[in-house]
């Protein structure tokens, strides 16, 4: 028998880490999507990066606080969950898509993998350095005490996310919609509980092996109502079968959990997010619930819908036991770890409620924003004002990835039609002369329709809008 032959992947510069990043996102799997591939239920490993974004999104360091919900976050947690889902088993659905066999054989390949372990350092430290908590000493007394006091807080206020629907006029759009990127996040959140389960504790953590075993065993006990859930929602379970839809938070609520299961020596902190996530997805599951069974269909099973991990324990009584425990094994710093965990988490979690609510809300009023656009341009005709403006002929079927702006923009058709989408309930029309305002950070993406689309995409500048609108 002959020799088998493995050559190395070829190495980006790995001191550069912009071109780490691009390096990895040359995956085919992860091309700029088609124009029937809004959506890819029958395919797990297809996940459109818009890599061509990469030339000017750069990651070489940290995100400042301000710009979590810009650009170069959407793109860098959707890259971080596909180098996390490298150790998970994707498996592709009966009805899957011609192109599954390459797509899994990129996704899973041997360059792939080197260039993940080379661009996930690089993605965590621009995405998630921002959340560092940079606390003094903290006891376990101190710990404890934050999660008394957060408990008491969430039990005395709804999510911003929840107040806000309650006003709009979409139910069925926010209930899908809310579905989605439940489904964006959660599973991941499990995973990585359970990821981090698996191994060897000492006795004194025997608890806590169970606690985090005991989350994941439980979600698969919830299976089938979830699976049920997103049936009645709409939606596929297909890991990423709505990737474009998902918002930058929800990819980076999952992916906090996943990069901390992927670092054993930070236990502590992910025991702190762990705890957080417990508090909050109670109240959460709770707020957001009666939206969905005033959205989807009345015979929906809403047992899937569970925002939190499924710890069957008191806190009061668990986590005063885990932290003497993890003190005894990882030292006097494990209660700092733990708050860190505990507020990244906490950070994270109110950054989605942001994200969420700013999207519905945008989302519900197009045709609100449909008139400002009209009067903003009034405006600067009228005021001969000139703004930065991008234009775009477009082809017939032509395709943006979704993606979000860093700035305000108006989409202005001069020629042509194209469909408007953020959502998977419904797509927008625009035809020759319609505009749009699309605020800053909120997703959308768009297929050309017409032979040929000419448009302009003028940048209006934050205190300009707040003058005219």
């Amino acid at each position: 028998m002959g020799t088998v032959h493995r050559p190395l992947p070829d190495l980006p510069d790995t001191t550069d880490p912009n071109a780490i990043v691009v390096a990895f996102a040359s995956n085919p799997a992860f091309r700029a999507a088609e124009w029937s591939e809004l959506t890819t239920p029958g395919n797990p490993y297809r996940r459109p990066v818009r890599p061509d974004d990469l030339a000017w999104v750069k990651y070489h360091n940290t995100m400042l606080p301000e710009k979590a919900l810009r650009l170069s976050a959407l793109l860098g947690h959707r890259m971080l969950r596909n180098i996390y889902d490298l150790e998970s088993t994707l498996v592709a659905p009966a009805d899957g898509v011609d192109t599954v066999g390459q797509d899994r054989a990129d996704f899973y390949s041997r360059d792939n993998r080197v260039r993940s372990a080379l661009a996930r350092p690089v993605l965590e430290r621009h995405l998630f350095d921002f959340l560092d908590d940079a606390t003094d000493e903290t006891s376990a007394a101190d710990a404890l005490e934050l999660v008394r006091t957060t408990a008491q807080s969430l039990s005395q206020s709804a999510p911003e996310a929840a107040k806000l629907i309650e006003k709009l006029t979409g139910t069925k759009e926010a209930a899908v919609f809310v579905t989605m990127q439940y489904h964006g996040f959660i599973p991941a959140v499990r995973e990585a509980l359970g990821r981090t389960g698996i191994g060897e504790f000492p006795r004194h953590l025997d608890g806590l092996q169970a606690a985090l075993l005991g989350s994941y065993q439980q979600w698969i006990s919830l299976r089938s109502a979830y699976r049920n859930l997103l049936e009645a929602a709409g939606l596929a379970q297909t890991p990423g079968g709505h990737w474009q839809l998902l918002l930058g938070t929800s990819l980076a609520r999952g992916n906090h959990l996943l990069s901390l299961a992927a670092d054993p020596g930070r236990l502590p902190e992910l025991v702190g997010a762990a705890a957080f996530s417990h508090l909050a997805g109670q109240r959460d599951t709770a707020a957001l619930r009666p939206i969905l069974e005033r959205g989807l269909p009345a015979e929906t099973n809403f047992a899937g819908f569970d925002l939190g991990i499924g710890w069957a324990v008191d806190l009061d009584d668990f986590l005063p036991e885990v932290l003497d425990a993890l003190v005894t094994s990882y030292g006097q710093d494990a209660p700092r770890a733990f708050r860190r965990g505990f507020a990244a988490a906490q950070r994270l979690h109110e950054l989605w409620h942001q994200d969420l609510a700013a999207q519905l809300s945008w989302a519900d009023q197009i045709e609100l924003h449909q008139e400002y656009a009209e009067k903003i341009a009034l405006y600067l005709e009228d005021n001969n004002i000139v703004v930065d403006l991008d234009t775009f002929v477009e082809s017939e079927e032509e395709t943006s990835t979704t993606h979000v702006h860093n700035e305000h923009r108006l989409v202005m058709i001069e020629e042509g039609q194209m469909h408007f989408w953020n959502n998977a309930t419904h797509k927008i029309e625009l035809f020759t002369g319609d505009k749009i305002l699309i605020p800053v950070s909120r997703l959308h993406g768009s297929t050309v329709l017409s032979g040929v689309c000419t448009y302009h995409q003028p940048i209006i500048p934050d205190d300009l809008l707040r003058k005219i609108i």
